[in-house]
């Protein structure tokens, strides 16, 4: 449960531009999470998120990035856990996780903006990662091998 979340928080704070815990706390709420205001404060702990200043001169809450490649451990985690395998055609990739856990593993690998990706889309047990090139693919999924379990 505390994956989802984790993932649905990613998820929210790169649709939403959201500056407060207050805020996270109903959003999370609106999607169906019944938490309290201290879990919320842990997540954002946890996730290491901070607030950035975006283009509209509004302080928003953003997924730190950490020195490896923009590659947070929270995303390594996350990702390491769902996962079964991964295979690749031209500029598309393939990622097969546990039943359920596709949605949360497509919103941290959405998360972390990888160059070439055009897009995702996840189901229940599979992602579909749509990069401009094959030359794209190969290199993001040789990224993502380095830390699959």
């Amino acid at each position: 449960m505390k994956t989802k979340r984790h993932a649905k928080i990613l998820e929210l704070i790169e649709q939403y531009s959201i500056d407060t815990q207050e805020e996270l706390l109903r959003c999370l709420k609106e999607h169906g999470y019944n938490i309290t205001q201290a879990t919320v404060s842990r997540d954002i702990k946890e996730l290491r998120l901070v607030k950035s200043l975006d283009s509209d001169g509004k302080y928003r809450y953003v997924a730190a990035k950490t020195e490896h490649a923009g590659i947070s451990s929270k995303f390594r985690t996350i990702f390491a856990d769902a996962v079964l395998s991964m295979d690749s055609a031209q500029n598309l990739i393939i990622i097969k996780c546990y039943s359920g856990m596709a949605n949360a593993a497509c919103a941290a690998l959405d998360s972390m903006h990888w160059e070439g990706v055009a897009g995702t889309l996840a189901g229940d047990d599979t992602i579909l990662v749509v990069c401009r090139t094959s030359e794209n693919a190969q290199t993001l999924m040789q990224d993502l091998k380095s830390f699959h379990r």
